[in-house]
């Protein structure tokens, strides 16, 4: 992921307006990634594109396409959440695929589980119709920054 500097970060979410942060992560500009807040929580969302079909049969959203939408989701939400000096780094990503996803609009949402001082997991649920059908469900552990210590008198 592109290094996301701090005041990027602050306007964004000064702003409520995550359009700009998302710019500068090419991933997130090629697959279509919008981010909202929906009073204190943030929903990603997936448009429908044509582009992101991988099987044009039925047609369904390619497998690689939802996990790399859900792995940013939570990557840019943890970001978001702690204000980090620096983008996270992914350690694992485990993806549990639930049914198809259909050739329509896609919704993500995430929660911190855990937050220690070298390492966060967080949640990720996927849908499109309703929150309560998910079409994908995800665990990821990342790295982040450990905050500065202060030099002790």
């Amino acid at each position: 992921m592109t290094d996301i500097s701090h005041e990027q970060l602050r306007q964004a979410c000064e702003r409520g307006d995550y359009a700009l942060l998302l710019a500068s992560i090419p991933y997130a500009q090629l697959i279509g990634v919008e981010c909202t807040r929906q009073d204190q929580e943030l929903l990603f969302r997936l448009p429908a594109n044509k582009d992101n079909i991988g099987n044009p049969l039925l047609p369904a959203i390619h497998g690689g396409v939802i996990a790399g939408f859900m792995e940013l989701a939570a990557a840019v939400h943890l970001l978001i959440a702690t204000g980090a000096p620096s983008v996270p780094k992914i350690i694992d990503f485990s993806l549990d695929y639930l049914r198809a996803g259909q050739f329509r609009d896609t919704y993500a949402r995430c929660q911190v589980w855990r937050q220690g001082r070298r390492v966060a997991n967080v949640a990720i649920t996927a849908w499109q119709d309703t929150e309560a059908e998910p079409i994908a469900t995800a665990r990821a552990h990342f790295k982040i920054q450990e905050p500065s210590k202060e030099p002790r008198p």
